[in-house]
């Protein structure tokens, strides 16, 4: 078990880090590892204390070459739930879990809403994991809506498994190979269905199908952790960084405006002594 699980690789998961580690404690960072495309593709930050004139991709490099300094890896593993259990958290990382103490969140905010009924019928009808619930869907019909092409190993995956696949990219340059994969350039609207999702509405027409999966490269906050406390998509957060549930934490663009770099790292910062003061009790 670790003390610490961070959740996210933008600054604000990179300053949590570098305190875990500075602080001693035993922690897992599950990242990518290259530091948020949010910060690479920033044209030029004048407003980072210490480096003047920078631009997103070369403070992107120094973030990620201070944490490889300092001999911290990151798990390339995308995190779909947290729950706690008997005084510790268990984190679903597809096929996999890890516990931890403490949990600190920076996942950033989402630029895109749920769709209607998304979270409605999660658990019914609507999954974040392939190799979690792909089996479930053997032989079947569904639809996989996905944000990034490194996540198209598991729309083939799904397809070896389904009868028919719906793939619904959201990004360029997408290569689906599968024969029973048919690609639909269009944005859903909206889940529907009784018991369990059975239908997937567009603005111009329906698909009928027996689930969706939604590849993202994270999962929002309130569906992340069940009962955490959330105002307009971002989380609550006291100034120690603590949100209402006890041991778990959250920093970064996901505690709210203003979405500043310094801000992320500065709360970052906080987040980790506050869980190591929270492990000290």
């Amino acid at each position: 078990m670790y003390d610490i699980a961070i959740i996210g690789s933008g600054p604000a998961g990179v300053s949590a880090a570098l305190n875990a580690k500075i602080l001693q404690k035993s922690f897992i960072w599950f990242s990518s590892r290259a530091v948020s495309e949010k910060v690479s593709r920033a044209e030029l930050i004048k407003n980072y204390p210490g480096l003047p004139e920078i631009t997103g991709g070369e403070l992107a490099w120094t973030l990620k070459n201070h944490a490889e300094s300092m001999g911290i890896s990151v798990t390339e593993e995308v995190i779909t739930g947290v729950y706690e259990t008997g005084g510790k958290f268990t984190l679903m990382a597809g096929n996999n879990t890890y516990d931890a103490k403490t949990v600190i969140l920076c996942v950033g905010v989402q630029t895109s809403k749920p769709v209607s009924g998304e979270e409605e019928f999660l658990g019914r009808g609507v999954s974040y994991c392939a190799t979690c619930d792909g089996f479930l869907y053997k032989g079947k019909t569904i639809a996989v809506m996905c944000t990034d092409k490194r996540f198209e190993h598991e729309i083939e995956y799904l397809c070896n498994l389904a009868n028919k696949v719906y793939v619904l990219p959201f990004y360029k340059d997408y290569n689906i190979k599968s024969p029973n994969a048919e690609v639909l350039l269009k944005q859903p609207v909206e889940f529907k269905g009784d018991l369990k999702l059975n239908k997937v509405l567009f603005k111009d027409g329906r698909l009928d199908v027996d689930g969706v999966f939604i590849l993202r490269g994270s999962v929002s906050p309130s569906t992340l952790v069940h009962g955490l406390e959330t105002d307009g998509g971002h989380i609550v957060v006291k100034r120690d960084c603590s949100t209402n549930i006890p041991g778990i934490f959250a920093a970064g663009d996901c505690t709210g405006r203003p979405y500043q770099y310094v801000k992320a790292v500065g709360e970052g910062n906080v987040a980790a002594h506050s869980a190591v003061e929270y492990l000290g009790k």
